[in-house]
């Protein structure tokens, strides 16, 4: 079940996104709470000020969290603006920011403002993915690494010069029990799945910040030269 809500923090209203799932689930995460492979019940993806400034993020998350095992995250990304997609059985949520957009290989020494504060960022594009079947290990991580191969798919063909941002955030979320599937890339059944559901959410997503002119002879490549 999915459910919105707001709170108000120094004078600010921010929304925040839970997703309940109950027991019997598992999830993979990078979020600060909640992150790496292990039971969960809730997924949390608050929002918090762009300029965000507490050292501690698990605490504030657990402030606003349920009680049991799950995972949260933050973005300054407007959550009220989250968009939904599913592909036969696999679901997908994302927010979507990009008040600094990152290629992932980035020249050594290149400035990049979130890189700089001693606190990480909150994260901005954050995305969280459901699948009706169990999947092991190996299938989990392989499993976010086509959700990130979606996200960027799609924010690419949008015409966004980035991969993301430098603190994006994932979880994906499978049952702990039954035959567990042994893939999650791109070209297995359920990942194939997840990588639509996903480029689906972050492509009908609210246009998050300046877009890259692309070159009419070339218009599914904005980094083209011509």
């Amino acid at each position: 079940m999915l459910s919105l809500s707001h709170r108000h923090e120094d004078g600010t209203r921010l929304a925040s996104l839970l997703w309940r799932f109950g027991p019997g689930w598992r999830m993979i995460s990078s979020a600060v709470l909640g992150g790496g492979i292990g039971p969960g019940e809730w997924v949390l993806n608050a929002q918090v000020d762009a300029g965000y400034s507490r050292t501690d993020p698990v605490e504030h998350l657990r402030e606003m969290a349920p009680p049991g095992p799950g995972v949260g995250m933050l973005t300054a990304a407007s959550v009220e603006r989250y968009t939904r997609a599913a592909d036969r059985g696999a679901e997908a949520v994302a927010t979507v920011g990009l008040r600094v957009p990152t290629w992932a290989a980035a020249p050594e020494g290149a400035e990049d403002p979130e890189l700089r504060p001693p606190v990480p960022r909150p994260g901005t594009v954050n995305i969280i993915v459901a699948v009706p079947v169990a999947m092991s290990d190996a299938a989990l991580v392989n499993a976010v690494m086509t959700v990130t191969e979606a996200k960027t798919q799609a924010l690419i063909e949008a015409g966004y010069a980035c991969t993301g941002t430098a603190s994006d955030a994932v979880c994906v979320a499978a049952p702990a029990h039954g035959p567990s599937e042994a893939f999650g890339g791109p070209r297995s059944l359920w990942g194939a799945r997840v990588a639509r559901a996903v480029h689906a959410a972050v492509s009908t997503a609210p246009a998050p910040g300046p877009r890259r002119p692309r070159c009419p002879r070339c218009p599914r490549c904005p980094r083209c030269p011509r």
